[in-house]
């Protein structure tokens, strides 16, 4: 069984690897909140161990064995989250933290256990996909906020789950999964937009649409 410290590398790689190009030392050092050295070091077990492949100015890339591993760690995850959301009511920017503490002692009957509970969800909480048993994941076609044409409705699939405030931001405006958005105005000068939610009209920065992401109507 990997350690909880390896999980968490294999687990944020893969994570890292969906948005960049290139997965490096010092994107998964800022990451991690770990130091560049010890990262280099845990790089070097991961790839004498198979889990990863480190080549020189092409970054770290997960071999099959190790996406396996943080596919299975990554379910683990967002199946508590939806637990935490569903079950016990916890808020959306709470769940993170809590999620981060069970999955790395979360036995294979739990997992199952869980899953049967909430009705085999395909997403978490935030619009993230959850990992089939046997590794499959489902992926939208969404899009940033900030791509949107002006003048369209779009339908939220996901929020970025980075940051707890931005989350809690999210919500007090009225936004969730599934929320309908008029693209009212975007603005050249800062790229804000004058969004419409509910009949309501409210700018948002463009830092907020870069992290919600949509569908066309």
């Amino acid at each position: 069984m990997a350690s909880e410290q390896i999980e968490n590398y294999l687990k944020n790689i893969y994570k890292l690897s969906a948005n960049e190009s290139k997965v490096t030392t010092s994107s998964l050092s800022e990451k991690l909140q770990i130091s560049p050295a010890s990262v280099s070091e845990m790089i070097k077990k991961l790839a004498e161990e198979g889990t990863l492949t480190h080549t020189p100015y092409k970054g770290v890339e997960l071999t099959e064995e190790g996406k396996k591993l943080a596919l299975q760690i990554i379910r683990k995850h967002r199946l508590w989250e939806m637990f935490l959301v569903e079950v016990l009511h916890f808020g959306w920017d709470e769940i993170d933290h809590e999620a981060e503490r069970f999955e790395h002692i979360m036995s294979d009957k739990m997992e199952e256990k869980i899953d049967h509970v909430l009705g085999h969800p395909l997403i978490d909480p935030h619009g993230d996909p959850i990992p089939t048993k046997d590794g499959k994941i489902y992926c939208s076609m969404s899009y940033p906020l900030d791509e949107a044409k002006e003048g369209s409705t779009v339908k939220v699939l996901r929020v970025s789950d980075s940051n707890s405030e931005m989350l809690q931001y999210i919500s007090s405006i009225g936004i969730s999964l599934n929320k309908e958005i008029l693209v009212k105005q975007k603005m050249k000068f800062d790229n804000s937009m004058l969004i419409t939610i509910d009949t309501k009209d409210i700018n948002i920065s463009a830092t907020i649409t870069q992290n919600i992401f949509v569908e066309s109507m």
